[in-house]
């Protein structure tokens, strides 16, 4: 039996560019045969009303992704993700491995930098990723702090997902597919394939790590 995972996914409750409600997400991914979403909404700048502190604002953060949470069952798994872009940076992160309580207590990470980034994914287990690295006015740096590349994104064109498989294999990096949905028309273009079940975060990190997947890539 083969499982299938959405792995970049933003709620139209959380990320600002987002336009579908979670409850909506889960129906529209079971529909198409999907067992499971990490939700990676936007921890950015653009996320956090100006002046707000961000760290008072994690239950706003986490909304997505507990409706979501809550509107699954048992056989549809539902993981916290995130895409977090630095102050005055136009680079976006997928991490993967995160955790509510990690949140509450790491401060505003929008400030954090790659360095002090790379270490916190160190010291808790937590995978980063550079999410479409070849889509426009997105720079290529801090390499040495990624684990991995987001090879295929249903929102880029073929040509950028082109050069980030390479760059990706280049570099020698772990690889991920993900759909980047903001709306319906991105609904299951990316993922992954496992042959054995995501249930938790362990599940999840494990099976990248290893890359004991295949990617998916619709367009």
């Amino acid at each position: 039996m083969s499982y299938i995972y959405e792995m970049h996914c933003h709620t139209g409750c959380t990320s600002r560019c987002g336009r579908v409600a979670p409850e909506e997400i889960v129906k529209l991914y079971r529909e198409k045969g999907y067992n499971g979403i990490v939700v990676t909404d936007h921890y950015s700048p653009l996320t956090f009303i100006p002046n707000w502190n961000p760290q008072k604002q994690i239950d706003f953060y986490l909304e997505g992704y507990r409706r979501m949470k809550a509107a699954a069952d048992d056989d549809f798994t539902v993981l916290l993700g995130m895409e977090l872009r630095h102050y005055a940076d136009g680079n976006d992160y997928l991490i993967y491995g995160i955790t509510e309580e990690f949140l509450y207590n790491a401060g505003n990470l929008m400030m954090c930098g790659m360095k002090r980034m790379r270490k916190f994914c160190d010291e808790n287990g937590f995978l980063l990723y550079q999410a479409h690295p070849f889509r426009p006015y997105i720079t290529r740096k801090g390499v040495k702090y990624l684990d991995g590349i987001e090879v295929f994104n249903g929102k880029c064109s073929e040509k950028e997902n082109e050069k980030s498989m390479r760059w990706a294999e280049k570099l020698g990096k772990l690889k991920v597919s993900g759909s980047d949905f903001h709306v319906v028309k991105n609904l299951a273009k990316g993922g992954i394939i496992t042959e054995k079940a995501i249930k938790t975060n362990d599940d999840l990190v494990q099976i990248l790590k290893n890359e004991e997947f295949t990617i998916v890539k619709t367009k």
